[in-house]
C-alpha cells in the first residue's frame, strides 16, 4: 500500500468573512452603496460516471462550469449558486445530450456535493448536504466520509481504520454516502471488499482540522485501467473557529482538477 503523498488542495478555507464579503454572483457586481449581496449556497460537483469521459452540468438550464468535467474530476471547490429549488441535469459534453435529470432544494449559506455516478445502465445525480459549518473544530482531529460510486459491485464492505481500530466498518450499496466521522490526524487505511470482484485498499494521511471525502469509483471486475475500481480522495476544506460560529465559506472559480 502506498501513502497518498500529494493530496489535491481544493483551496476551501472556511473563514468567517469570506461568504459575505468575497463571493458575489454577477448580478451583485454593483456599487457599494448599501447593496446587500444575493444569497448563495456552495456546490461541489464530481464526475464519477466511468463511461462518461466529459460531462457538463446544468442548474435550472445554466452551466455550472465553463469547461467539462472529465471522469474522476470535480469542480475543485465549492462554487457559488443561487439557493432554492433547482433542476439538475448532467449532459454529454460532446453531444449535448442530457443523461440525468432531478430536482433539489438548496439552502442559502449551506454547502452541498453533487456526485454524477453510474453507467448507461442507469445514471444518478446524488446530492448531499455537507454540514461543514457544524463540525466541531478540535486540534489534532480531522473528518472523513466516503461515497460508494462503484458500479455493479452490489453490497460492499467499506472500512476506514487507523492505529486505534475501525473508524468506519459498514456494508454499502451503490450511491451510499456516509456521514463525516472524526479521526485522529495521521494515517488512515481505506479498504473495500465485496468478496468477489471489488477489492482495493489505500493509505492516506489526514491533516489537522481538515475535511475529506473518499471516492470509491469504477466498474466492478473491470481490468481496464481507466474504469477499474479505484480509491480516490479530495479535501473539502479546513475548519476554523470563525467558520463554525459564522458559517464562513470561500468559494472557488470553476475548474477541473484531477482527484488524488
Amino acid at each position: 500500500m502506498k501513502k497518498g503523498n500529494s493530496i489535491l488542495k481544493s483551496a476551501l478555507v472556511l473563514t468567517s468573512a469570506a461568504f459575505f464579503s468575497v463571493i458575489f454572483l454577477s448580478s451583485c457586481l454593483k456599487n457599494n452603496d448599501n447593496v446587500e449581496p444575493d444569497p448563495v449556497a456552495g456546490l461541489m460537483a464530481f464526475n464519477l460516471a466511468p463511461d462518461q469521459p466529459a460531462i457538463g452540468i446544468k442548474l435550472s438550464g445554466n452551466n455550472l462550469t465553463s469547461t467539462p468535467l472529465s471522469y474522476i474530476n470535480y469542480t475543485g471547490g465549492y462554487l457559488p449558486i443561487y439557493p432554492g429549488s433547482r433542476s439538475i441535469a448532467a449532459f454529454d459534453a460532446d453531444s449535448g445530450e442530457s443523461f440525468t435529470s432531478s430536482d433539489f432544494t438548496f439552502d442559502e449559506n449551506s454547502y452541498y456535493s453533487l456526485f454524477v455516478a453510474g453507467t448507461e445502465n442507469g445514471y444518478q445525480n446524488i446530492v448531499v448536504k455537507d454540514p461543514l459549518d457544524s463540525l466541531p473544530v478540535v486540534s489534532g482531529k480531522a473528518y472523513i466520509r466516503y461515497i460508494n460510486a462503484v458500479v455493479d459491485g452490489g453490497e460492499t464492505e467499506v472500512t476506514i481504520s487507523n492505529g486505534g481500530g475501525n473508524l468506519v466498518n459498514q456494508n454499502a450499496t451503490f450511491a451510499t454516502v456516509s456521514d463525516f466521522v472524526e479521526a485522529e490526524a495521521g494515517d488512515v487505511t481505506i479498504a473495500i471488499n465485496n468478496s468477489d470482484n471489488v477489492q482495493a485498499d489505500r493509505t492516506i494521511t489526514l491533516e489537522d482540522r481538515k475535511v475529506y471525502t473518499i471516492l470509491l469509483t469504477g466498474i466492478a471486475g473491470s481490468d481496464d485501467a481507466a474504469t477499474k475500481v479505484q480509491i480516490k480522495y479530495i479535501e473539502n476544506g479546513t475548519l476554523t473557529e470563525e467558520a463554525t460560529t459564522q458559517q464562513g465559506i470561500s468559494l472557488r472559480s470553476p475548474n477541473s482538477i484531477l482527484m488524488q
